[in-house]
C-alpha cells in the first residue's frame, strides 16, 4: 500500500509514554477486559464504561501530545486518518473528522476506561478513535490477520466507519432499537448490521483512497486480499472456534467472517455509501 507522501492533518492525541493513567486495577477486572478483547474487535463503548465503572477505571479523558507524530507508526495513523476524512468529506455533508487517541496499555476516555486488550475502539461520547498499537502484533500473531499495511488501515478505516454512523445518527438508532429488542438474539442482528456496515464503510474509504490524495494514498496489487485475510479473520464464527468453542450465531455481534468479507468488498467495488444498506435485510 502506497503511503508515505499522504497528507498529514496532524489530528492526533498522541499520549504514547504517558503510561495507563487511571488504570483500573489488576485480578479480575482486567481479566474480563482482556477476554473480552480477545473475543471481540471493537467493544460496545457502553459494555466498556460498564466494566471500568466496576472495576474504578472510570474518569475524564486526559490530554497527550497534539499534532503529527515523528514515527513511522504514528505517521502510519495519521496520514491514513487524514485520507479517510478527505474521503468523507466528500461523501458526507457537514462531516467533522473524529480524533485519534494513540496510547499504552490503557487511558481514560469519554466512554470510561479503555485498555489495550479491548483492540481499538470508538467512543461517540467523545468523538475519539483509540488505538494501542500494540495490538497490530497481536492481531497477526494471535488472530491470525495480515501484516500488510492496509490490513491494519482497514482496521482503522472501520473505526471511523463509527463515527460516520454516529454523525449519521445510525448508531443512535440501533441502540433504539436493541432497547426495544425482544430479547438478546434481536439485539445482537443490530450490532451486526452496524459492524458490518462499519466494514463496508472501510471498503468505501479503500475505493476512493487515491482520488483524493492525486495517487499518494493507494492499494497496490494483493491489497484489498490483504484486507480480506484480516476480515476473515476477526469474524464471530472465527473467533468462537479459535477460543475453542462451538459456534452460535445467535451470540454473533459483528458478523461472521463470510459476511465481513462480502460488506467490505462491496464497499470496495461501489465505493458509494449508499451501497452499505446493512439493516435492510433486518
Amino acid at each position: 500500500m502506497r503511503w508515505q507522501g499522504g497528507r498529514r492533518g496532524g489530528n492526533i492525541d498522541d499520549r504514547r509514554g504517558l503510561g495507563p493513567v487511571g488504570m483500573a486495577g489488576g485480578g479480575i477486572g482486567v481479566l474480563i477486559l482482556a477476554v473480552i478483547g480477545a473475543i471481540f474487535f471493537d467493544i460496545d463503548p457502553r459494555t466498556t464504561t460498564r466494566l471500568a465503572s466496576q472495576f474504578g477505571g472510570v474518569g475524564t479523558s486526559e490530554q497527550g501530545r497534539k499534532g503529527s507524530p515523528e514515527d513511522q507508526a504514528g505517521a502510519f495513523v495519521d496520514v491514513i486518518g487524514t485520507n479517510i476524512d478527505d474521503v468523507w468529506r466528500t461523501r458526507l455533508q457537514g462531516y467533522q473528522p473524529p480524533t485519534v487517541t494513540l496510547y499504552e496499555q490503557g487511558t481514560n476516555t469519554g466512554c470510561g476506561f479503555g485498555q489495550s486488550a479491548m483492540g481499538p475502539f470508538y467512543c461517540p461520547a467523545d468523538r475519539h478513535v483509540y488505538l494501542d498499537l500494540a495490538f497490530w502484533r497481536d492481531m497477526e500473531t494471535q488472530l491470525g490477520a495480515s501484516s500488510e499495511d492496509f490490513a491494519r488501515a482497514y482496521v482503522i478505516a472501520h473505526e471511523y466507519g463509527h463515527h460516520v454512523q454516529t454523525l449519521t445518527g445510525a448508531s443512535q438508532q440501533v441502540r433504539a432499537a436493541q432497547q426495544r429488542a425482544s430479547g438478546q438474539a434481536e439485539a445482537n442482528r443490530y450490532s451486526v448490521a452496524l459492524e458490518l456496515q462499519a466494514d463496508c464503510y472501510a471498503g468505501v474509504w479503500a475505493a476512493n483512497a487515491a482520488a483524493v490524495s492525486n495517487g499518494e494514498v493507494a492499494l497496490d496489487v494483493g491489497d484489498l486480499e490483504a484486507g480480506m485475510q484480516t476480515a476473515s479473520a476477526i469474524g464471530d464464527d472465527a473467533l468462537q472456534r479459535r477460543q475453542g468453542g462451538r459456534v452460535q450465531p445467535d451470540g454473533f455481534t459483528h458478523g461472521s467472517s463470510a459476511q465481513r468479507m462480502e460488506w467490505l468488498r462491496r464497499g470496495y467495488e461501489t465505493g458509494d455509501p449508499a451501497a452499505c444498506d446493512t439493516f435492510g435485510s433486518l
